[in-house]
């Protein structure tokens, strides 16, 4: 009876253990990407990035004396990170791209559009194809460029 009980408990011990073995091993080599990234930013311009927020496998950072801003999106599809010097920036603000079709969403972006040139530059937020189930996070990352737009609005006016 002790003997199946221990191997009993010995076999669910092993099973919780490999995903939670898995799950911090793949936060410290997203942690060791996330540094290298906001390192090679880092050293050019003697950028400070301090504020940093993550969600769905996004993550970005934010400068708020020397004004830089990065992108960092780790989907497993297309991994991309976008760095913008934001004393460059003469305004920001969130595009939405509907599907003419349906009226889904298929893309948020944030434009960029620069002082010095009629250029403009979009990063891209929100885009279907990397959302697995159809749409699930688009909410989240609509609210994640809202709040992100109003804090490089910020600083850009300061």
């Amino acid at each position: 009876m002790d003997t199946s009980i221990t191997i009993i408990g010995l076999a669910l011990s092993f099973l919780i253990a490999i995903p939670i073995f898995y799950s911090i091993r793949s936060n410290s080599l997203n942690k060791s990407k996330i540094n290298s990234i906001i390192n090679q930013y880092t050293q050019p311009g003697n950028f400070k990035f301090e504020v940093i927020d993550t969600l769905n496998k996004k993550v970005l950072a934010f400068d708020e004396h020397n004004k830089g801003f990065i992108l960092m999106d780790f989907n497993p599809k297309t991994e991309s990170n976008s760095f913008i010097n934001l004393n460059d920036v003469q305004s920001c603000k969130v595009n939405v791209t509907k599907d003419s079709a349906n009226g889904d969403t298929n893309q948020v972006d944030l434009e960029f559009q620069y002082m010095n040139s009629k250029k403009s530059e979009s990063i891209p937020f929100y885009k279907i194809v990397n959302d697995q189930m159809g749409q699930l996070c688009l909410y989240e990352d609509h609210q994640l460029a809202k709040k992100w737009k109003s804090l490089i609005d910020n600083c850009i006016t300061k």
